[in-house]
């Protein structure tokens, strides 16, 4: 959007366009904000392009996407015209005897959401929304009567074209509103169209072996999954001839269920992912396929896309041979199991072949590690009663199990990434000098002297070192990840930074990731020989891809939000009282992690001067359960306290 918008302040030819601006640019032109000369279209010159941001004052700032403003253009609120917080918008420019200029929206040409979140609230006789996501207050289109008829702090989705009420989530005191909220905040839904339903429907429960002739029938072999303890849908599976040095890893084959373009795909395709709550997921699929159909089940037939990779005896892959085929996992482990059997290595029968794999994804893993970072971190666990009330955190690290996996599903997604030249690649590109920057700024504060190499590689790695010796590589770990720039989906391959990878994919989780579904098709695809079909899979796929890194993003948005909220409710429960913590972040903002009984939890910190990773006890001052915020103050440093 942005770029075709940029585009028009310098000619645009029709014929240059995708399907989806089409539409736009006539608008424009009707409107005549945008005029056509020689056929070429152009922006009117009293006109500009930009994304609206709002203050709690109510008034607006446009961020102007022609580079020529170097300010960004007020806009007073009688002048926003229903747009709303990081709408993209069309304004006309307005005469200002001020040094500012100013604008006035005149057309919306996309929502940033098509809803907002408010939570009704009492300003003087009125009763007005508060927007959850940016604090400020709107009217709504509804009569004082009906609102005041409900109860203050009641939960609203509102239509952000003209403000009217769509649905009542529930109430702001209730725990169970946590999970609605974070779901709307980011226009996520739970619940899927009946069109959905009915296909998901159509496939059954079971799996009929003899309709598959042409498959690779691999139901004789001792296949498992390992997975978490309360996974449900079951991605990928695991084989290993230990006499033939033969590793399969078959991948549930979803693109047989999830046609391209029907109502399943469309509905995958806006999802984009599955979202995980400590409770629950949501899935990008219906339950019928991702925790039954497609999920690789023990003791069922499943179709499977896979890959077998054949070993010498130094553990290099000699060989690499895509396959469709029909598996039956005979076991379903889940990781600490599989971290007790390679601690006690007892007598599996069955799956004895785990241990030869184990030690073969060790020299995978030690080789790779030469060109590939690894990174200690810890990821935040909650435990949650019946009534989603926050009772218990706990950090989980990975282990000898998870790596197993980890090196299976990285040869797989290492291998599709192969076989493609265009379609969806998994890039991930070095850090910028000015984040590198910061992140040595944060090393100095410290103890650590980091001093920037040519090799950005070797540099990370002798952080990493120097952390190490100082007993805060996970700290640092943090800092490093924080200052590297995101992995994002493209069309073309870029290579992978972090795993040291020159080309790389998803394709071991296509129940959960729709990325992994349309890299499915492709090779499939380029399997049969199928020019025609690859080709009409590619249409759109740069914006395919822009949309899965924006839809990747805002998963996690959703689970972190939802978590941030467990904490809030928790701390509200202890207001007053003091817990240990540690600074995480003490640039712009103040923050400390709390590191007690309960872990993980993020207080924004009211004093002005702190030491990054210095050790604080604190006492939680205030809560706003809306934002979910928590603000605390330090009443002691208790490193001062370690050294006495």
């Amino acid at each position: 959007m942005k770029e075709f918008l940029k585009a028009l302040s310098f000619g645009l030819e029709e014929k240059q366009l995708l399907n989806e601006f089409k539409q736009i640019l006539r608008e424009l032109v009707s409107k005549d904000i945008v005029k056509e000369y020689k056929h070429k279209f152009y922006l009117n010159n009293s006109f500009v392009f930009g994304k609206i941001d709002i203050s709690s004052k109510q008034t607006g700032f446009l961020e102007v996407f022609n580079e020529g403003f170097e300010r960004d253009l007020l806009i007073e609120h009688k002048d926003l015209n229903t747009a709303n917080y990081q709408d993209i918008v069309v304004c006309k420019l307005l005469p200002s005897r001020k040094k500012r200029p100013k604008a006035k929206v005149v057309m919306v040409l996309k929502r940033a959401n098509k809803s907002s979140l408010l939570v009704s609230k009492k300003q003087g006789n009125l009763i007005l929304g508060m927007n959850i996501k940016t604090g400020l207050m709107q009217n709504l289109k509804a009569s004082q009567k009906s609102l005041k008829a409900l109860p203050l702090g009641t939960i609203l989705k509102v239509e952000n074209e003209n403000n009217t009420i769509i649905e009542v989530l529930g109430h702001i005191d209730d725990e169970c509103v946590d999970e609605k909220i974070s779901l709307a905040l980011y226009n996520k839904n739970e619940v899927f169209t009946q069109s959905c339903l009915e296909e998901a429907e159509a496939y059954g429960d079971f799996v009929e072996a003899s309709m598959y002739e042409d498959r690779l029938d691999l139901r004789h072999l001792n296949f498992c999954t390992i997975d978490p303890i309360d996974a449900k849908d079951f991605d990928d599976a695991i084989f290993y001839d230990e006499k033939a040095r033969e590793l399969f890893v078959a991948i549930a084959d979803v693109s047989e269920y999830v046609a391209a373009y029907s109502a399943l795909d469309k509905e995958a395709r806006a999802r984009g992912f599955s979202i995980y709550f400590p409770h629950k997921a949501i899935p990008m699929l219906p339950q019928k396929l991702s925790e039954n159909i497609c999920s690789l089940k023990p003791n069922e037939d499943r179709l499977v896309f896979g890959f077998k990779f054949s070993f010498n005896e130094t553990g290099e892959v000699l060989k690499k041979e895509l396959f469709e085929g029909i598996i039956n996992s005979k076991a379903r482990f889940h990781y600490d199991e599989v971290d007790e059997f390679l601690e006690k290595k007892p007598n599996l029968s069955a799956f004895n072949w785990l241990y030869a794999l184990f030690k073969l994804t060790q020299i995978l893993r030690k080789r790779r590690l030469k060109n590939a970072f690894e990174f200690h971190t810890l990821e935040l666990k909650m435990i949650l009663n019946e009534k989603q009330e926050l009772v218990a955190t706990r950090y989980e690290s990975d282990t000898p199990s998870h790596a197993l996996i980890e090196d299976c599903m990285l040869l797989a997604n290492k291998a599709a990434a192969k076989l493609i030249e265009t379609g969806v690649f998994r890039n991930h590109l070095p850090a910028d000098r000015k984040k590198i920057t910061k992140l040595i700024a944060e090393l100095a504060s410290l103890g650590i002297d980091a001093k920037l190499k040519a090799n950005l590689f070797e540099f990370i790695k002798d952080v990493q070192a120097l952390a190490q010796d100082l007993g805060i590589r996970e700290e640092v770990d943090k800092l490093i990840i924080k200052a590297q720039k995101r992995a994002e989906y493209a069309s073309e391959n870029l290579g992978h930074f972090g795993l040291g990878f020159e080309r790389y994919a998803h394709f071991t989780s296509p129940i959960r990731r729709y990325s992994d579904l349309v890299l499915h098709r492709l090779l499939k695809a380029k399997l049969r020989k199928d020019e025609k079909t690859f080709k009409y899979l590619l249409l759109n796929i740069n914006n395919t891809c822009e949309s899965l890194s924006v839809l990747e993003r805002e998963a996690d948005k959703v689970a972190f939000d939802f978590m941030d909220r467990k904490f809030a409710r928790w701390a509200k429960k202890h207001l007053h009282e003091r817990f240990r913590a540690f600074v995480s972040e003490n640039i712009n903002i103040n923050i400390a992690k709390l590191d007690d009984e309960f872990k993980g939890a993020e207080l924004i910190l009211l004093d002005e001067s702190v030491n990054l990773l210095q050790k604080v006890e604190l006492e939680i001052c205030d809560v706003d359960i809306i934002m979910a915020k928590i603000f605390a103050k330090i009443t002691q440093n208790l490193e001062s306290l370690e050294r006495k």
